[in-house]
Order: structure tokens, then C-alpha cells, then sequence
């Protein structure tokens, strides 16, 4: 036993079309009832492909060129330095002119005649007398006496026996400075014995000698004196 339902209300007859088909429906029609129209329609879907890729390409190749920005020119520019504007000459100097030359005024002044000249007696007085020449005062002699140093009025200086080992000899000449006391104040060699061993037992040996001082009318002084010394080797 069968129910059908339905809806209250007016019924509409419900209409049904037929199912349209596509063209893959249609295609696939002729090519299953003609192999050849089959091969043309894929070569016509290729072709429409191929142009339908190569517009796009085209397109979307200018508008990317027409999107790209343009390339940014830089430049650059010098800077224009202004030079500084000269200062103005100063102004030039005026050369004042020199005042004029105004000559002086010439001035007589009279003069009187010269007076007559006086005539004057002068009396010549005579000459003094010449002075008589005076005697110069006879010149008093002064009495110098040297130092008398003699190598006998003292002990004779030591010989070195390094000397008389090696068999040094020779003559020592000292200056000895004989003071007022007759001692021996300053002493040295005036000529070398060629040794200084020798020279200096001269000089150890001489200045512990006390000589006769010198004098000057008889008061003595201190005076310069020489003396020799020979060194004769082994005695």
C-alpha cells in the first residue's frame, strides 16, 4: 500500500527540462562517431591554448614594463661660491700745495763809520833773569846681595838605590826661593837630570837646606837663587 504526501496549498506542476550537454559532451560525440573531427578539434584546443599563452605573455610583459619606475637621474651640483665682494678703494689722497714762497723783506740798518783807532804806547817790561841750573843730587847705590846656597852647608840629598841599582846618573839644576829666615819657601827644576828619580831626591834633599838670605842694603829678602847637583853613582 503506497502514501503520497502533500503539502497543503495550491499544487504546481513541477516542470523538468532536459540535461544540456557540454562541449566535451558534444566533442566527445562527433569523435566517437568521426576519428578525424576528433584530431582537429585537440589541434583547434591547442591552437586556442598556444594564443590564449602568448597574449597573457604579451600583456603581463608591457604592464610589468609599463609598472617598473623609470631610473632616478642624480646629478651633481657644485656649489656656487660667491666671492666676497672687494672692499672700495679708499679714497686718494689730495696733495695740498706747498704755500707760496714770500720772499723776507730786505732791512737796511745804517751803521756807524768806524771810530778812529787809539793809538797805544805800551811800555816792554825787560825779561826776568833766568834761574841758574841746580846740581842734580848725586844718585845713592843701592848695595844688592844674592842668596849664597852652597850643597856643602847641608846634608847631601839621599840617592835613590833604585838609581844606583839600574846605574842612573846625572845633574839636577834647581831655582830655590831663599826666604829672610835663609829657608828653602819655593823650589824647582830648571834642568833635569834625565831621571825623575834622581831630580826629585834633588829637590827632597836641597829644600830642608838653610842657605844665607839675600839682602838689600843690608836688610835681608826674599830672593831667587840656583844651585847644581850632581849624582854620581856608587861611592
Amino acid at each position: 500500500m503506497e502514501y503520497a504526501y502533500r503539502p497543503p496549498g495550491p499544487q504546481v506542476p513541477l516542470k523538468f527540462a532536459p540535461p544540456e550537454l557540454g562541449p566535451s559532451a558534444v566533442f566527445g560525440q562527433f569523435a566517437e562517431s568521426d576519428p578525424q573531427r576528433r584530431l582537429v578539434g585537440i589541434g583547434s584546443v591547442v591552437v586556442l591554448h598556444l594564443l590564449v599563452i602568448w597574449g597573457l605573455a604579451s600583456g603581463l610583459a608591457r604592464q610589468v614594463v609599463e609598472l617598473l619606475p623609470l631610473p632616478i637621474e642624480t646629478r651633481i651640483i657644485e656649489e656656487r661660491v660667491v666671492p666676497d665682494e672687494a672692499p672700495p678703494p679708499p679714497p686718494p689722497k689730495l696733495e695740498v700745495p706747498p704755500p707760496p714762497f714770500i720772499p723776507p723783506p730786505e732791512i737796511f740798518i745804517a751803521t756807524p763809520p768806524p771810530a778812529p783807532a787809539a793809538i797805544t804806547v805800551v811800555a816792554e817790561e825787560p825779561p826776568p833773569p833766568t834761574p841758574e841750573p841746580v846740581a842734580a843730587a848725586p844718585q845713592r847705590q843701592v848695595a844688592r846681595v844674592a842668596p849664597e846656597v852652597r850643597a856643602k852647608n847641608c846634608a847631601e840629598p839621599e840617592y835613590p838605590a833604585a838609581s844606583q841599582r839600574l846605574g842612573e846618573t846625572g845633574s839636577v839644576r834647581l831655582a830655590l826661593l831663599v826666604g829672610t829666615d835663609g829657608k828653602v819657601k819655593e823650589s824647582r827644576v830648571e834642568r833635569s837630570s834625565g831621571f825623575p828619580r834622581l831630580d826629585e831626591a834633588a829637590v827632597a834633599g836641597l829644600s830642608r837646606c838653610r842657605f844665607t838670605p839675600g839682602s838689600v842694603d843690608g836688610v835681608p829678602e826674599s830672593a831667587w837663587a840656583q844651585i847644581r847637583y850632581t849624582f854620581r853613582g856608587a861611592r
